[in-house]
């Protein structure tokens, strides 16, 4: 084998270097950001009485004072994309615009219907819109995580609180039977031998789900690439903890049950179901990092197809456009600002239904919850051995905490506990009516509850047309009245529930009802 010499070698020539790309500097930020930060400033400022108020419920719920952590988690994350984000032209989007106008009537509509959990939304998406708007689709995919996760801050979940209490007290009195322990059932209340339990708010499992839910998110986002992985980490992470809250329950009750009633009975077993959650997560973050994926080596590149000085100024016209657009909903909402509620002593009077006589003109045993201060009326009827009591509140003029429908406390009162409550039409002479119904219990003693409600003379017993019609009556200055129409009944835990007295005094007494709420004045 001959081996070229070194000379021959050198005098070859070389194939031609390609031409280095020009290195392109980052982006400049100042070009986009700062205007986002103003519009955003704006947005928080303009609806600072919306986000005052998820900060007053973060402070006064444990359930929800995890929004106090989302917040800054959100801008760290949004904080490690600034490289990538460094070297995007902003891109104004038209549609952001668009989505912050829809956003903006959707706020105006549950501010003045007084629908909390929906202006927080409403107010929470307007940043994410602000950010479509300003800097276009790449920047807002970007930052998609950051933005998405903020919407955890709005204090939302209650709604659950039902299903999760009823299904916390299935699971606790199916794992006792299967543990041997004789257990009687009664709605979220279930007796053993060695005492009574029931299955109340704290119990729910609700503070696991959100804790959960937050923190599984942010683990997925951080540690998984497919959105395959990434919804079966949070899937689990809402899964787990309603079962482990299940089990949480059963542990606490054989706890209680075999110290004789000793031990898990007050504000310890609370504490047992914190650290029973935080070991659950543990193992359940501990499992998951096995399928974690590498995240990709950082990449920087840019577009710019728009000179610095255009792109600065379209950020800014974008800024500007997205304050105006959301100061237009504020300034609408201040038109329709609450009068000074109120103060109605006269009570409502309703003629005595037929084959019906007035036992007594007195507050019932069980007493709804109401707000402000409306014209009432409570009354008992019998019919023979039957005894329906009724109770109807009337609101001329409906004011923020003082209106329809409202958040309670204790909506039912502090001496009655709700058993179930479901949603039934009634078929009566010539129409029918829907009506919510509610099965009360203290002890023994029960109360079975229907209710509807009539919102500018429209019957109804959903809650979200109410908000609507009151909605409507603001913003067109039409009625805003709105009457809360209860009748109950009480008996005893061993008797059938009282639902065709109750029907029958409906039939009855319907029309001398809305005769009596039509007789009071009707002023927009």
């Amino acid at each position: 084998m001959t081996l070229a010499s070194p000379t021959v070698a050198a005098s070859l020539p070389l194939p031609p270097m390609p031409p280095m790309p020009p290195v392109q500097a980052p982006f400049a930020p100042g070009h986009g950001v700062p205007a986002l930060l103003l519009a955003m400033t704006a947005i928080v400022v303009l609806y600072h009485a919306t986000f005052w108020g998820m900060l007053e419920v973060w402070s006064r719920s444990q359930t929800f004072a995890h929004g106090f952590l989302i917040v800054p988690i959100s801008l760290w994350l949004a904080w490690r994309k600034r490289a990538r984000l460094a070297v995007l032209p902003p891109r104004p989007s038209m549609a952001g615009g668009l989505l912050l106008f829809v956003l903006g009537v959707a706020w105006l509509l549950a501010d003045v219907a007084y629908v909390q959990v929906a202006e927080q939304y409403a107010a929470t998406a307007m940043l994410p819109a602000a950010v479509l708007a300003i800097l276009g689709w790449p920047a807002t995919r970007l930052l998609a995580f950051p933005l998405a996760y903020l919407f955890l801050a709005v204090p939302f979940g209650e709604v659950f609180l039902p299903p999760l209490i009823d299904f916390t007290a299935g699971f606790t009195v199916g794992a006792l039977h299967l543990s041997g322990v004789p257990v009687f059932r009664d709605g979220n209340y279930f007796s053993l031998a060695s005492g009574n339990w029931s299955v109340v708010e704290a119990c729910s499992g609700l503070r696991y789900v959100i804790a959960s839910l937050a923190l599984g998110a942010l683990f997925a986002h951080l540690h998984f690439r497919s959105m395959r992985r990434r919804l079966a980490v949070m899937v689990c992470a809402l899964v787990v903890p309603i079962l482990a809250n299940g089990v949480r329950a059963w542990l606490v009750v054989m706890l209680g049950h075999y110290s004789g009633m000793r031990l898990a009975v007050g504000v310890d077993h609370l504490v047992y179901g914190w650290l029973f959650f935080g070991l659950v997560m543990l193992l359940l973050l501990l499992l998951a990092s096995r399928w974690r994926e590498r995240m990709p080596a950082l990449t920087l590149a840019t577009n710019q197809a728009m000179p610095a000085r255009s792109a600065s100024l379209a950020a800014v016209k974008a800024a500007v456009a997205c304050i105006v657009i959301a100061a237009a909903w504020p300034a609408l909402a201040w038109r329709n600002d609450d009068a000074p509620p109120e103060r109605q002593a006269a009570q409502l009077a309703m003629p005595t239904p037929s084959g019906w006589r007035l036992a007594h003109a007195s507050t019932p045993d069980w007493n709804a919850a109401l707000a402000g201060a409306p014209r009432r009326l409570h009354a008992t009827y019998q019919q023979g051995t039957a005894q329906v009591s009724v109770q109807l509140a009337w609101y001329a003029h409906q004011t923020r905490n003082a209106e329809l429908l409202t958040h309670q406390v204790t909506p039912f009162g502090p001496r009655w506990l709700p058993l179930g409550q479901q949603t039934r039409r009634l078929s009566l002479p010539g129409r029918s009516l829907q009506i919510r119904e509610t099965l009360l219990a203290h002890g023994s003693e029960r109360v079975l509850v229907w209710r509807s409600y009539q919102q500018g003379g429209v019957l109804t017993a959903s809650p979200a047309l109410v908000k609507l019609l009151l909605a409507r009556g603001k913003l067109l200055g039409t009625r805003q009245d709105g009457a809360d129409i209860m009748v109950s009944s009480t008996y005893d835990e061993l008797a059938p529930p009282p639902r065709e007295q109750l029907q029958a005094f409906l039939q009855a007494a319907l029309p001398g009802i809305e005769q009596a709420l039509q007789g009071v004045p009707h002023a927009p």
